[in-house]
């Protein structure tokens, strides 16, 4: 068991590896030609038939979708079978083993309103490392990129947005050539549609990793962009308390300003995100505390900076640039009066607008992480 449950209500989610398991100390084994089975109660709406976010099926379209592109390979897992389990009921027949079916009825129209359960079992290829086993910022790097450029493939061949990129669902695999990222947990993926959008804008994903879209759950157009957002965040986050007990800060500091990315009020999270993120001024309030006993702290502080600004400054129209809903102050006449009084006009959402330009803004991140990844190769070699 590679993935254990951990509580008795929720998705409860177990992973079992098929076939021969490196010991745990050997953390730089090829672990790609093992089965893993992914065992989960995920909240489903409806039928198997007409369910959207149905693993199994999305895993089945990202495995046919990257058939023969090879500069894919082993950065995603690869779909083997599965589905929903089913029970028999009291006639006998063959039904979807659901909380609602293993309850009975009578039982669930009395727990009132929760989400209805099913019973998955996926069975998929390729078997990676936590995100807690890279050994350095170089490696942190390569990985990030090689799970953002897969993320961008399987967007692109496969018409499919994760939704829920976070440090839990990145994997790390090593092989002759080197190290390498793997992006998986499909489950709260959802098909995109012509333009790229989602076809269903709903809050999904991890809370400190979250877009300011995701948080604020108004009906925004959700897209790549909110993704890359999460990859910022989470590099903040392990610059900032680390990836493994080698990374974490020794001193007891408090009052970090990237817990406030964290707790259970999602509005006063997103407000602080939108503070952060607005400028490269704003910004340094959450690098200045990254942790500097990590050896090239300074150099991922350059590059959460760079993608950063990618995402939120670099943009000629005014209305995609920052973080902040700016209010316009506009006097109603011409005169010096001051008494006069002003109207005011809000300006739009700069999340939203550069939502409408989600394809460009998302090739220059991945051309501007993929420069960072090869300075990253280029120093791991030199150390080998």
């Amino acid at each position: 068991i590679v993935v254990v449950a951990e509580r008795v209500f929720g998705r409860h989610t177990r992973c079992f590896v098929v076939g021969e398991q490196p010991s745990s100390s050997d953390e730089n084994c090829d672990t790609s030609a093992d089965i893993l089975i992914k065992d989960a109660w995920p909240e489903v709406s409806g039928s198997a038939e007409d369910d959207m976010r149905d693993e199994s099926k999305l895993l089945d379209q990202v495995s046919n979708g990257l058939i023969g592109r090879s500069e894919f390979e082993g950065l995603y897992p690869k779909f083997l079978g599965g589905g929903r389990m089913q029970i028999q009921d009291a006639h006998g027949e063959s039904v979807d083993e659901t909380t609602r079916t293993v309850l009975g009825k009578t039982v669930w129209a009395q727990l009132g309103e929760l989400p209805l359960r099913a019973h998955m079992r996926i069975a998929m290829s390729g078997v990676g490392k936590p995100l807690k086993t890279v050994q350095s910022i170089p490696e942190l790097i390569v990985v990030i990129y090689d799970v953002m450029r897969c993320h961008m493939g399987i967007l692109k061949h496969c018409h499919i947005l994760h939704r829920d990129i976070s440090e839990g669902n990145i994997l790390v695999q090593r092989d002759s050539t080197g190290v390498h990222g793997m992006l998986i947990d499909f489950d709260h993926a959802i098909n995109i549609t012509d333009d790229g959008y989602a076809k269903r804008a709903e809050r999904t994903g991890t809370r400190p990793f979250m877009s300011v879209n995701n948080l604020e759950d108004k009906p925004t157009k959700r897209t790549a962009l909110d993704d890359w957002e999460s990859i910022i965040y989470i590099l903040c986050w392990l610059g900032t308390f680390g990836w493994n007990s080698d990374t974490k800060p020794s001193d007891s500091m408090s009052n970090w300003k990237i817990e406030s990315w964290d707790g259970y009020n999602v509005k006063m999270i997103a407000e602080a995100k939108r503070d952060h993120m607005d400028s490269s001024r704003t910004f340094t309030g959450i690098t200045k505390e990254f942790n500097p006993s990590i050896p090239h702290i300074a150099v991922l502080e350059d590059i959460v900076e760079g993608l950063r600004a990618v995402l939120i400054d670099d943009h000629k129209d005014p209305n995609l640039r920052g973080a902040k809903i700016i209010r316009d102050r506009i006097p109603k006449d011409n005169s010096n009066n001051v008494f006069s009084g002003y109207d005011f006009k809000m300006r739009p959402d700069p999340f939203v607008k550069r939502a409408e330009h989600w394809e460009s803004i998302s090739e220059s991140l991945l051309a501007k992480l993929e420069i960072y990844a090869q300075g990253a190769k280029e120093l791991l070699l030199t150390d080998i």
